[in-house]
């Protein structure tokens, strides 16, 4: 089965946004125009195809990323539209790993707003080009150059406008088009026919000011059409658009658009910026993994003759056809019914029936070729970040990096007949979902889940009682604290066991140091072989880290710690790894008792935005909760911005809190920044069993 569009004609593209700013509007629009959909859907009454869940629906909000591919100017476009929530940030994370472009919605009244922060600085450490587009340019106090300002300032990018508006709030018509110097309106409220016509008389003058600040931008990154333009030529459109895709493929630059999807107004012209300015996988850097015997860097290119090279990104439980796993092929191709390995397992996978997501949609297709984003049923062992290749080529593609849980609940089954069902639910939303954890409390013999935020615990209990009939009850959410400790220490760890044949002997001396705002672990040895043979060093290694799991104050993981093998002593027939892993495990937890632990709490960085009218309500609250508060700023023309930093704990149920305080009209943003040391009273608190 040949191809259908070269792989100069794919687009993968993310559509990432904070909350609210009108991801999932923009995304139906592009459906609806690229003729994949015949109506319209709308979030506020639930008839959006990528919002497909019905915790999705109910809330208004995106909570899984969902797959769609479209056709626009002769291109296949694979778009995956992301939550904005923070608390679903792993959805997004895996998202821009896969992806070659991004489209950032940004709301024209709120302008840069906390998550969409966090989603830049994600796109920026996977080197993802990106276009923005100024979303509800039709709302009052839409400012598209605050916006524009914002981008530059806040998120250290170089925007430059291809586009401005004609009108504003409920004057709002359509856009000027900067490069071909034309004005874009509609002449249905569909949106379907767009007229392009002279540039409006009161508009002309602005509209030629900002073409030659966009002319300046594109042409100093482009020697020789500065070089033309110093001798007066003129630059053609189709020049400047050659030279601004090249410099937005170096991410030296951002083309910014305006529209409003919810009135239909400046969706196509975005679909031809995708065309126009995003990469195709031929464009990106080739792929880089290691391979698993040598250990050797090696690359993979966008090409489908070559050995496969696959990545997993998600994993999905579809109530219909069972485990979905959704895969970005990099190199080669992948059939139907093909014998693959997973390289991170050394393990042989057959791939099932391959799909092409549309949603929740499916649509059987029989290969899938590099660059492409597709969908299979049948992987047994494969999970989220691991590699699918060719067992004469393998190669471990990075893998993606999740955020630590933050917030746990303790969870009970309500019958005995809802035990079996719960653990088999929590199995596979773990499975689906890296940041979800689940692990049983040795003290208690509670079920305790973990997760990003209190929103996302709910929506994940709500799944288990609806998809998989789990009744089960919940109890207060606690926090995911974490110990380390604050000075060095030195100890050590002897394990001896004689029995009446072969015995045990491990003894390792130890030595511990804080790691400076890192909550990691490292590992290091500087013991000689008379001392401790290297074979025996990984058992060492992984006693420390084993033991690094439960602190000696109250038992929360530890964090932050750099332990070095300074001595320690073997014997030649007694000698065993397990015993070196007990001794390495007595070892840290003698020497952390030395090293004056503490404990850690997480520290959330807040925005909390509102009319002016409640400001110092909030203030005082958030103040009285222990935050500190970092600045105010104004946003839209009645609404101000609060920022601070807060203990989590302090944090549980201020949703509802918010709500009373401003007679439902503030909003508030919440994501985890850092672990910071509990005060002393929290500490006691926390010891002595209570919450």
């Amino acid at each position: 089965m040949p191809r259908e569009y070269p792989l100069e004609r794919v687009r993968n593209i993310g559509i990432i946004a904070h909350i609210d700013a009108g991801k999932t509007t923009t995304t139906e629009r592009v459906l609806f125009y690229t003729g994949r959909t015949h109506r319209m859907g709308n979030v506020d009454e639930g008839t959006t195809v990528t919002d497909w869940m019905e915790q999705e629906r109910e809330r208004g909000i995106t909570i899984t990323a969902a797959a769609i591919t479209c056709f626009w100017r002769e291109h296949q476009i694979n778009i995956i539209d992301t939550p904005g929530h923070i608390d679903f940030t792993a959805e997004v994370q895996r998202s821009l790993r896969v992806l070659d472009g991004g489209i950032v919605v940004f709301d024209a009244v709120a302008g840069v707003e906390p998550q969409s922060e966090t989603v830049w600085r994600q796109a920026d450490r996977y080197g993802v080009p990106r276009i923005c587009f100024v979303n509800k340019m039709d709302r009052v106090g839409a400012n598209f150059w605050r916006t524009v300002d914002m981008i530059r300032e806040r998120l250290a990018a170089t925007p430059v406008a291809v586009q401005i508006p004609i009108g504003v709030e409920d004057s709002f018509v359509g856009v000027v088009d900067l490069l071909e110097m034309q004005a874009i309106t509609y002449a249905d409220e569909q949106g379907t026919q767009q007229v392009r016509g002279p540039i409006p008389e009161e508009l002309m003058d602005e509209a030629l000011t900002r073409h030659e600040e966009l002319v300046e931008a594109v042409i100093e990154t482009d020697d020789d059409l500065m070089l033309r333009y110093l001798e007066g030529d003129e630059i053609t459109a189709e020049e400047l658009r050659a030279a601004l895709r090249r410099a937005t493929l170096r991410t030296e630059l951002v083309p910014v658009l305006c529209g409003s999807a919810l009135r239909n107004k400046g969706i196509q012209p975005l679909l031809d910026a995708v065309v126009d300015y995003l990469p195709s996988p031929l464009e990106v850097r080739p792929v880089s993994g290691i391979h698993p015997k040598t250990g050797e860097l090696e690359e993979r290119y966008a090409d489908e003759e070559a050995p496969l090279a696959a990545l997993v990104f998600k994993i999905a439980i579809d109530p219909y056809v069972g485990r979905l796993a959704y895969f970005r092929v990099y190199s080669g191709r992948i059939r139907a019914g093909q014998a693959v390995r997973n390289a991170n397992k050394n393990r042989k996978e057959r791939i099932g029936r391959l799909l092409r997501m549309y949603a929740n949609r499916r649509e059987e297709i029989q290969e899938v070729y590099a660059g492409d984003i597709g969908a299979t049923l049948g992987l047994k062992d494969t999970f989220t970040g691991e590699t699918l290749c060719d067992a004469n080529h393998p190669i471990i593609l990075e893998s993606i990096k999740f955020p630590e849980p933050v917030i746990s609940v303790a969870i009970e089954p309500h019958t005995d007949a809802d035990q079996d069902r719960m653990a088999n639910a929590l199995i596979r939303l773990a499975e689906e979902d890296p940041t979800f954890r689940v692990r049983v409390d040795e003290n208690t013999g509670q079920t305790i889940i973990s997760g990003m935020g209190e929103l996302h615990l709910e929506v994940l209990v709500d799944r288990m009682l609806r998809e998989f009939k789990v009744k089960a009850l919940v109890g207060k959410p606690q926090v995911a604290y974490r110990e380390t400790i604050t000075r060095p220490a030195r100890a050590e760890g002897k394990f001896m066991r004689q029995t009446g044949g072969r015995g045990q002997y491990g003894h390792v001396i130890l030595e511990i140091e804080p790691l400076e705002n890192d909550t990691g672990f490292v590992f290091e040895s500087k013991v000689s072989e008379a001392e401790i043979p290297q074979e025996f060093l990984p058992a060492v290694e992984q006693g420390l880290r084993e033991a690094m799991e439960s602190g000696v104050l109250a038992g929360y993981p530890l964090v932050g710690i750099k332990a070095t093998v300074v001595g320690g002593s073997f014997d030649e027939d007694d000698s065993s790894e397990l015993a070196f892993k007990v001794a390495a495990s007595m070892a840290l937890k003698n020497a952390v008792q030395e090293a004056a632990p503490t404990l850690l709490e997480p520290t959330m960085k807040i925005e909390v935005v509102a009319p002016e009218a409640f400001i110092g309500e909030i203030i005082a609250d958030l103040s009285a909760r222990g935050a500190r508060i970092e600045g105010m700023e104004l946003r839209g023309t009645d609404l101000q911005a609060v920022k601070a930093f807060a203990p989590l704990a302090a944090m549980f149920g201020y949703a509802t809190a918010l709500r009373s305080l401003t007679q439902g009209r503030g909003t508030f943003t919440m994501e985890f920044d850092h672990y910071a040391e509990v005060s002393s009273e929290v500490k006691e608190r926390i010891l002595m069993g209570g919450w």
